[in-house]
């Protein structure tokens, strides 16, 4: 008896383990209540959130999406036509440009070829008026000669 005493003092005064595995037991109960009371908050706040953007924000964001989308394209499709205009009025004024230019180069080569014409008949013209010239002096001398063996032949 002696001894199951002190065993029994013994267990009561040095062995915790029951004490410490029933405290343990407590503990975690409490803590994995609590926390899944709170995981359980979380969750179904996260659940609220979810649904609130599935059924409001997200489609207010495409509606906004698709209104800003459709503005974009209408303001790209004006500047696009604005471009295709300039560029046909370039062109157009460039053809015209060029068509000028064409003009002006036609009526310079007639132009010369005018000029290269009347230099032409001026040359002529000085070239028969020299001729003449020449038939005249040759006459002239001619005449000369002629009137001066009268004179020798005295």
């Amino acid at each position: 008896p002696y001894l199951l005493d002190v065993g029994e003092i013994y267990s009561r005064l040095l062995d915790h383990r029951p004490v410490i595995q029933g405290e343990i037991r407590y503990f975690v109960k409490e803590f994995e209540e609590k926390r899944g009371l709170r995981e359980l908050r979380v969750l179904e706040n996260l659940k609220n959130t979810i649904f609130e953007t599935n059924e409001h924000v997200l489609p207010k964001c495409e509606q906004a999406m698709h209104d800003n989308l459709n503005e974009a394209i209408k303001r790209l499709q004006a500047a696009n036509d604005k471009i295709h205009r300039l560029q046909e009025r370039e062109h157009e004024e460039k053809k015209l440009q060029a068509d000028k230019l064409m003009a002006r180069e036609e009526k310079r080569v007639a132009h010369w070829e005018e000029l290269m014409k009347e230099q032409q008949n001026k040359q002529a013209e000085v070239d028969e008026e020299h001729r003449k010239a020449v038939e005249r002096l040759k006459e002239q001398y001619s005449e000369m000669e002629k009137e001066l063996a009268k004179y020798v032949s005295f």
